[in-house]
């Protein structure tokens, strides 16, 4: 990272620690551990002690880079982020970790816990999609907030979070996740999001295609450890 990047990272994510104050907005931040092989009992079987926030730890169960576990952190602002570390312990068995901070949308400023499913937990869905510029994440943003996010509430999709990151790799992006029963259901709703008229109408309006506003989409399916908040 060069300087003047480093510089304009730090501007954003001051600005962004404003707009907080004024907005009410959670962070979110995304910890990845990239595992060792053959490593089972170095990484936490219980929730960090200390964390005031929602808590949300997954495995994943289809992802690239297996083994690793991931972990997803609430703030009620930016400057929580940099005590974090003085909260968790000395893992090991790892062999490096990386760390996204996101903002929460205007339209979904909090963490939604899933409903509460008889006979276990659910299966998470984590979406990241780039874009080629800042003006262009805008857009879906705001695609998002004013129609797109109440489709997938509408259909049953549970949305937990969606995020714009602020501090990261591969930026610009934003990131949410959705909850499923199952596989099964994830294959469900999407098809039904798909042919649904107002996502039609939605993803028909000039500039909002695809190819227009997003550069690449990737996600991992992740089930949660016993010691995640998020189930």
């Amino acid at each position: 990272m060069t300087r003047r990047t480093a510089i304009g990272t730090i501007g954003g994510a001051l600005a962004a620690m404003t707009v907080d104050a004024q907005t009410k907005r959670q962070y979110y931040e995304i910890r990845r551990y990239q595992l060792r092989n053959g490593v089972t009992n170095a990484m936490p079987t219980s929730k960090p002690a200390g964390l005031e926030g929602t808590f949300g730890a997954f495995n994943p169960v289809v992802g690239e880079g297996s083994p690793f576990l991931t972990m997803l952190f609430t703030y009620s602002s930016f400057a929580e982020a940099e005590k974090i570390d003085e909260k968790l312990g000395p893992y090991k068995g790892f062999i490096r970790y990386e760390r996204t901070i996101l903002r929460a949308f205007e339209a979904m400023p909090e963490l939604n816990l899933p409903p509460k499913r008889e006979g276990g937990g659910h299966i998470f869905e984590l979406r990241t999609y780039e874009s080629n510029d800042v003006a262009s994440l805008a857009k879906k943003i705001e695609m998002f907030n004013k129609g797109e996010m109440q489709i997938f509430q509408r259909l049953g999709m549970n949305p937990v979070f969606f995020g714009e990151a602020i501090v990261g790799n591969s930026l610009p992006h934003l990131t949410y996740m959705l909850a499923y029963d199952d596989l099964a259901a994830r294959d469900r709703v999407w098809k039904a999001f798909g042919s649904d008229p107002e996502w039609l109408k939605l993803r028909a309006t000039p500039g909002l295609s695809d190819a227009d506003i997003v550069s690449n989409i990737s996600n991992t399916i992740l089930r949660p450890t016993a010691f995640s908040d998020i189930r």
